[in-house]
């Protein structure tokens, strides 16, 4: 059988069909059920004319309906693209209208600006609307409900063989741009993101149905991936959840208080969160309830493509000393490419996550090469093997990213900078589209940010580099204090002084109310280099 992500999807429903697969907002999917409506909302999509190949947005929170919307388009060998919900106009329309959707499943909530759209989307032949209880007008007269969608159809699974070579999308949220789509081969994908290859081994799945096989000897566990399914990180704890047979808590936006009270009444055993945007307010959320929440369910907390500060790290390590923590690193453009547990030193430094390198993983220098384990040269973190074709639309991009070195290894090399220890261990430094050159020095964003935010007084901050007519670049942080705190420069100063060398530490400060991320918890640097250069007044 071809590893294909539907293909595998239905080898776990027949494997437990009445397994619990997914909690979301009051409702539940058995897999079974889950496959039942797939299979209704494939056969009206098909009769819409949607075939391998569509393209097929979903525009909503997290929600039974998405995950359904995902299962239907990939047992049509068409190809679902996810949308940001915090999207304006403009880049709503930069999105839908770059992807080339044929069809468009939405939350009605968002009906009167899909329909301000609609006149640019020549190639939209379809759209569905998922009621979330809100009232506003459809987008069109032929758009229709859902539930109306599904009604009448067929729940067999009837559908033509599928490949290895079908596409998986992932549009990835630039934080110093325009989106990107990552295109993926399924069976790249199902070994770089799907479980494909064990992080803690480096083993690698031998057979498409060896995930499920497997799941069927051992109890399921109940997962919770806070973010939203528009980020990579909670589709494959979705799709990769579903090929190991677990049981998936959705949560429609993120709250502290509620993750903690999903994890109390549906008995979760991991939380999975996006670094620092989620992990304090859980932690500090946690600290302020004076132990109200049962969490005797929970053996697992992961962090994943986000900043996982020391002191964050610390917080959880202090009030959960029996939850095992780890963090994982990769990029859309690669899957995943480290993994680590959390230990009590790695809150001891700024510098940034020191994982094991899964399987394919490896740090080049500027020509290519593997950078040699403890030689101190920085390089970029690469991945081989099982890596995507392209960006969607982009050749110029893509030839940037996906290289062929002198001896035919072609690698995805999105920018992150790394090292590499003397036992193999690869140390993040971070993202270089954003490091900062200062006299000569670099500067990675990540690692200031780590040493602010242990500072009592701040909250969250971000970091940035503008001009400087004498250093070049000169580092600015965006701070955003803890409530009824107002820390200076000086204080700023003072604190980093002690964690970072002195070329490092912030030269000017900006207090704003509130720092702005992705959904997934990653810095807007756009947001921030606009605040730090007066272009935009903080708030």
């Amino acid at each position: 059988m071809e590893c294909n992500l539907a293909n595998l999807f239905e080898i776990a429903v027949d494997a437990y069909p009445d397994r619990e697969y997914l909690v979301a907002n009051g409702k539940r999917r058995t897999y079974a059920e889950m496959e039942a409506r797939a299979n209704q909302l494939a056969h009206h999509l098909a009769a819409q004319g949607i075939g391998p190949g569509d393209h097929v947005g979903i525009y909503a929170y997290n929600s039974v309906e998405w995950v359904e919307t995902l299962w239907a388009v990939f047992k049509l060998r068409a190809v679902w693209i996810n949308v940001n919900y915090r999207y304006v106009k403009d880049e709503l329309h930069y999105l839908l209208t770059n992807a080339d959707l044929k069809a468009l499943v939405h939350q009605r909530e968002f009906s009167p600006l899909v329909g301000s759209l609609l006149p640019d989307l020549r190639d939209l032949r379809h759209v569905i609307v998922v009621e979330d209880g809100t009232d506003v007008p459809y987008p069109s007269a032929d758009a229709v409900g859902y539930e109306h969608a599904l009604a009448g159809q067929s729940t067999v699974r009837d559908f033509g063989p599928r490949s290895a070579d079908d596409i998986y999308i992932l549009y990835t949220g630039g934080t110093t741009g325009m989106p990107k789509g990552v295109v993926w081969r399924h069976e790249d994908v199902f070994f770089a993101l799907g479980g494909g290859i064990d992080p803690t081994t480096n083993t690698r799945v031998q057979a498409p149905g060896d995930l499920v096989a497997r799941a069927r000897e051992r109890q399921p566990g109940t997962m919770l991936p806070i973010a939203p399914l528009m980020h990579g990180a909670s589709q494959w704890s979705v799709m990769g959840g579903a090929f190991q047979g677990n049981r998936i808590v959705l949560v429609s936006k993120f709250d502290p208080d509620r993750v903690w009270r999903l994890v109390e009444s549906e008995g979760v055993n991991s939380i999975m969160i996006t670094g620092d945007a989620m992990g304090r307010p859980l932690a500090e959320t946690l600290a302020a309830s004076g132990d109200t929440y049962d969490l005797s369910s929970l053996v697992s907390i992961s962090s994943t493509a986000a900043v996982f500060s020391p002191s964050v790290k610390q917080s959880f390590l202090d009030q959960l000393p029996n939850v095992i923590m780890s963090e994982a690193v990769g990029a859309s453009e690669t899957g995943s490419n480290g993994y680590a547990l959390v230990q009590r030193a790695d809150t001891e430094s700024t510098r940034g996550p020191t994982v094991k390198a899964i399987l394919d993983s490896v740090v080049l220098d500027d020509d290519l090469r593997p950078v040699e384990p403890g030689s101190g040269v920085v390089g970029k973190l690469a991945r081989r093997g099982n890596i995507p074709v392209e960006y969607y639309k982009d050749p110029e991009k893509s030839a940037q990213t996906f290289v062929t070195a002198a001896d035919g290894t072609r690698y995805s090399v999105p920018g992150d900078f790394a090292t590499v220890e003397a036992d193999g261990r690869i140390v993040l430094l971070g993202r270089g589209s954003v490091s900062i050159n200062s006299g000569g020095e670099k500067i990675f964003p990540e690692e200031v940010e780590a040493a602010i935010k242990s500072q009592p007084d701040v909250y969250d901050c971000t970091v940035v580099g503008i001009p400087d007519e004498r250093w070049g670049q000169r580092v600015v942080a965006l701070v955003q204090p803890r409530a009824g705190r107002a820390p200076t420069l000086e204080d700023i100063q003072a604190h980093c002084r002690e964690l970072l060398a002195g070329y490092k530490v912030p030269r000017e400060l900006h207090l704003v109310e509130e720092v702005v991320r992705s959904p997934s918890g990653k810095p807007d640097y756009r947001w921030a280099k606009d605040i730090a250069t007066g272009a935009t007044t903080p708030a």
